[in-house]
């Protein structure tokens, strides 16, 4: 079985990233997607907005921290989980969200400049694996 899904949307706010007891990064941020369509014999166009939870472990934590920010258009892939509560009322709640695998620049309204960061080992010295020539790619319309 997979659960893997792919949304395209806004953050809506800026990442917050903390780290746990032992070190481990952890971000988390709002997106917005938005669907719009026009009903069969209707002039008119509809909009409805989905609103999801995205977390990121690790580096690719601390790269969408420093890369992200509130209103930056994203492609995340990863994988749905659902959390189930109950409050101190007694009522059960839930709520899904989506443990990011990938998250990337969208390039439909805008222009980016990706730049590799150093790979890093378990104890967190950097592997120097990498030539000059591969640690900055530009991507737009003028490249």
């Amino acid at each position: 079985m997979s659960n893997t899904t792919t949304l395209a949307g806004n953050l809506t706010r800026d990442p917050e990233i903390r780290y746990t007891r032992d070190g481990q990064a952890n971000a988390t941020f709002g997106l917005a997607v938005n669907r719009r369509w026009q009903p069969r014999g209707s002039e008119e166009w509809e909009e409805a907005t989905s609103f999801f939870d995205v977390v990121c472990w690790r580096e690719l934590a601390e790269n969408v921290a420093l890369s992200l920010v509130k209103g930056s258009r994203v492609l995340v892939t990863g994988r749905l989980d659902q959390h189930v509560w109950e409050t101190e009322l007694g009522e059960r709640r839930s709520r899904v969200e989506i443990s990011a695998e990938e998250v990337g620049a969208s390039l439909r309204f805008a222009t980016a400049e990706v730049t590799r960061t150093a790979r890093r080992t378990a104890d967190h010295s950097d592997v120097d694996g990498t030539s000059d020539s591969d640690d900055v790619a530009t991507i737009g319309a003028d490249a």
